[in-house]
């Protein structure tokens, strides 16, 4: 059986360039409330970029941590199309992807 970490990196490949995600959405999506061990496997990533966690803020839309500093998870937004004003996620709503498998 996967790890717990696992499965959330599972889910997360599946949100795409221009999207992002929540830890509660994540959290949901494998049927616990445990949004904070989501934010935990999230730090722990071993697979980032490939697995990119840069894509999950908090449910607000405001950005949430990111292992390698804030200023890196804005311009990785970025470059992926996403805007970033004032900590929080442009057009949040839009943007978001919780239509997990």
């Amino acid at each position: 059986m996967e790890s717990f970490d696992e499965r959330c990196y599972e889910l997360l490949k599946q949100v795409p360039k221009g999207k992002v995600t929540t830890y509660k959405a994540i959290a949901e999506a494998l049927g616990t409330k445990a949004y904070r061990a989501v934010g935990g496997a999230m730090n722990r990533n071993p697979y980032a970029p490939k697995v990119p966690c840069h894509r999950v803020v908090n449910v607000d839309g405001s950005l949430g941590g990111f292992a390698f500093g804030q200023a890196e998870k804005v311009a990785r937004l970025k470059a992926e199309g996403v805007e970033v004003e004032q900590g929080k996620i442009k057009a949040f709503k839009e943007r978001l992807y919780d239509a997990f498998q």
